[in-house]
């Protein structure tokens, strides 16, 4: 078939048009212009297809254009969940009718944007820019104005020149993203701030806010209102959170603190390939910090604040923290030196009234470091100070309670160290241990007692250590033969009825011999047969010119590991045995074979063990002790210190993991199992051998000897 020339002509025009017009066509497009608008149905995409700005309904949870209740937002664009992170008009929706004309947005000509009622041509919403129009182009004003949506969620209101006028960054809605900035500036003493909506599917603005304090330069804060919910630990620089969110590799949060002569604001950023990422405040005030989950195709929340009831800001009321990272419910304790102020109070859960000290301090008093707190509210910043100095800042000021320091190096702040100091009560502190443990900081409190030394002249030091050397020699040398005779007749009359049998020679020589005329030690019989597992083979080492030779076990010798105690098997974990016997004479005061402690137990590890399964465990807490640490620090002593006495020597930890979990804590140690104090055996074994039940004769060694050898 031929084509007449005029055709073939128009063909070809027409396809060059649709080629070079092809590039624009299948891009999606990422502005508005004036004399372009945005109505419901149509969206702008950002370049990098991140984002979309568009009409949504958040009851239906959909972008549908004929829904009822729509808004104006922006929202992730590669996610299939609807997820908004910045409304327009939050205060009303849009009540577009189908049969009247659609909601529009625009660029005006005086370069805002406008969001105007389609039946009635009503502004919804508008930008309000005023200074940047009108000292930019001589004419025009803000002719050429542009709204382009980047890809990092930020809707960018410029000029041709690349002037910003407006940007949604600086004015957020709920979601705290990658690149945005809350802080402070100081001639203004404003900043950014996000602002929870009043419900789950209502995105009028909420009862709570989150950004920075012109009070509290260094720290965020969550409002309710106009007071303050919730606080950061005060900035220390710069921070890098390393975590396996999801599987196929890890990702990283890095968070900048910046301080210039303008402002201060903290800033995050994500690795290359991490996924998308974002901190939300909810309508309850609560901030989180989520990140998408591909492989359940939903938000999982990485880190929450408040952490729990207690956390809420000044929980605990004065010189009281926070303290059972473990707990849902509020759990208040006092720091070293303080008891509650109110104990009825405390009992019910009231702890708004915090503690009290036990000693008023003295200006003289030095100080006790408190570790892994969240640092208390209402500090006087000072920066450029070494350690030494911020201590002797305090020091020399009667009337401050503590001092903090921390060194920034390598941060973007402008002093190099920051000194923290509190001249009056200590609020709203909290104890961070475990995965957020790094963010705790060391407190340093003046306590009533620390650090003093008694003022004693030489003369009343040194006279009584030399009346003692003189008299005491003395003493000794005239009591001697008076205390060696009561001695001999007490511990003759008290060992009549239980003396050790030593056999004779014969077997036909069995009489016993009278305890008075022994010169040598006493053991019980029945002690013996418990320490040799009855004269067992498994305890039996040799024979000697006076019979067989068997191993002793006492039970409350020392810190040896029963299992070398009674086989002679030394590994790497019987030291571990020894460290957690030490560990628990120094947390009670007594020694393992203490016998008013133990009371009805064979040792000190026992007694522990039962007060543990008992949920008493801070009964065997010497005073001193409590009186100058943290308690939940001094049950986790007692929890290491019970898993390294187990009998089981694998159930025992490493000496390293003892020292991790003493440094760092842990939420996840196993419970102990029971420690070993003896053989196997139990009394009624013991009672049958010694009545002699199990065969007519206890013994058939001539003659045995027992030698007591410490490791």
């Amino acid at each position: 078939m031929d084509w007449p020339a005029s055709a073939s002509t128009c063909i070809a025009i027409l396809l060059f048009v649709f080629l070079i017009s092809w590039p624009s066509l299948c891009a999606s497009d990422d502005r508005l212009a004036i004399g372009k608008t945005l109505s419901p149905g149509a969206t702008l995409v950002s370049d990098g297809g991140a984002f979309a700005m568009g009409f949504f309904s958040p009851s239906s949870n959909s972008t549908n254009a004929t829904s009822s209740g729509l808004y104006l937002g922006i929202w992730y664009n590669n996610i299939p969940k609807l997820t908004v992170v910045w409304v327009a008009d939050q205060a009303a929706p849009i009540a577009d009718h189908p049969s009247s004309p659609a909601s529009t947005l625009a660029v005006a000509s005086d370069g805002n944007l406008v969001l105007s009622d389609g039946a009635t041509g009503r502004v919804l919403w508008r930008t309000n820019v005023t200074a940047g129009v009108n000292s930019s182009a001589s004419s025009g004003g803000g002719v050429g104005a542009v709204a382009v949506l980047a890809n990092s969620g930020n809707l960018v209101l410029r000029l041709p020149d690349g002037t910003a006028l407006w940007e949604t960054f600086e004015n957020p809605g709920n979601a705290f993203l990658p690149g945005m900035k809350i802080g402070v500036t100081y001639r203004t003493r404003g900043g950014v701030r996000l602002v929870s909506w009043k419900g789950a599917t209502d995105p009028s603005p909420g009862n709570f806010s989150f950004g920075g304090d012109p009070d509290r330069p260094l720290q965020v804060v969550i409002w309710k209102g106009s007071r303050v919910y919730w606080r950061s630990n005060p900035w220390k620089g710069y921070m890098v959170v390393d975590s396996n969110y999801q599987k196929g590799g890890r990702s990283a949060i890095y968070t900048a603190v910046v301080s210039t002569d303008e402002e201060i604001y903290a800033a995050f950023t994500l690795s290359d390939g991490a996924p998308p990422m974002q901190y939300t405040l909810g309508y309850a005030g609560d901030l989180r910090l989520q990140s998408w989950s591909t492989e359940t195709s939903s938000w999982a929340t990485l880190a929450e604040y408040p952490t729990r009831a207690c956390s809420a800001f000044g929980s605990c009321g004065p010189f009281g923290y926070c303290g059972d990272v473990t707990a849902t419910a509020s759990t208040c304790y006092c720091l070293p030196g303080f008891e509650p102020a109110s104990a009825a109070g405390w009992s019910r859960g009231d702890f708004t009234l915090g503690c009290r000290r036990r000693e008023a301090v003295r200006c003289g008093d030095g100080f006790v470091a408190v570790a892994n707190l969240k640092l208390p509210d209402w500090y006087l910043h000072v920066g450029n100070r070494s350690y030494e100095e911020c201590a002797a800042e305090c020091r020399r000021n009667c009337s401050c309670v503590a001092y903090a320091y921390a060194n920034l190096t390598g941060s973007s702040t402008r002093d190099a160290t920051r000194c923290l100091v509190w001249g009056g009560d200590l609020v709203d502190m909290e104890k961070v241990v475990g995965t957020w443990g790094d963010f705790g900081e060391t407190l340093y409190l003046r306590l009533a007692g620390a650090g003093r030394k008694p003022r004693t002249s030489a003369l009343r030091f040194a006279l009584p250590i030399v009346l003692a050397s003189v008299l005491i020699p003395i003493c000794i040398l005239i009591c001697a033969p008076k205390i060696k005779e009561i001695i001999k007749k007490k511990y003759g009359e008290n060992n009549k009825r239980r003396a050790l049998r030593v056999l004779s020679i014969s077997d036909d020589l069995g009489q016993e011999i009278p305890a008075k005329d022994l010169e040598f030690p006493f053991v019980e019989y029945d002690k013996i047969l418990v320490a040799t597992d009855n004269f067992s083979e498994a305890s039996l080492i040799g024979k000697g010119g006076f019979g067989k030779v068997y191993k002793w076990y006492d039970p409350i010798s020392g810190y040896m590991a029963p299992e070398y105690a009674m086989g002679g098997i030394f590994s790497m974990k019987s030291d571990v045995y020894s460290f957690g016997v030490l560990l628990l004479e120094i947390v009670s005061g007594s020694k393992i074979s203490s016998i008013d402690l133990i009371e009805d137990s064979p040792n000190l590890p026992v007694y522990a063990w039962n007060l543990w399964n008992e949920g008493k465990a801070d009964i065997m807490i010497d005073s001193t002790i409590t009186a100058n640490c943290l308690l939940d620090e001094v049950i986790l002593c007692i929890h290491v210190a019970l898993l390294c006495v187990q009998e089981n020597l694998n159930d025992r930890p490493l000496m390293s993991d003892v020292v991790l979990i003493l440094e760092k804590g842990s939420k996840s140690l196993p419970a102990p199992n029971r420690p070993a104090y003896f053989a196997q055996r139990n009394n009624n074994e013991v009672e049958q051998v010694r009545n002699g039940s199990q065969g007519a004769q206890n013994s058939n060694n001539n003659m045995t000897l027992t030698d007591l050898e410490g490791r």
